[in-house]
């Protein structure tokens, strides 16, 4: 199976690139471009989680204001 990539190029503080070889001198990573991807996959599983969860909210909360919206149209009018 075969992966589509695209090379991009990023600027990263040098303390990082230094943690980044760390990481890939210790064979926690073969390399630093297997480092980056999967740092670049836990941040995209970890937002999404995030935005789904408040994207969640967001719609419960819309719903309680339906809610409240119907219960005042029956109960409180004039």
């Amino acid at each position: 199976m075969t992966h589509e990539s695209e090379k991009i190029t990023i600027r990263i503080p040098e303390r990082h690139l230094r943690a980044l070889d760390f990481l890939v001198e210790i064979d926690d990573f073969p390399s630093r471009s297997e480092a980056i991807r999967a740092g670049i996959r836990d941040l995209i599983y970890a937002r999404l989680e995030l935005v789904v969860d408040r994207m969640k909210k967001f719609e419960h909360a819309e719903q309680a204001l339906a809610a409240i919206k119907t219960y005042e149209e029956t109960y409180l009018k004039k």
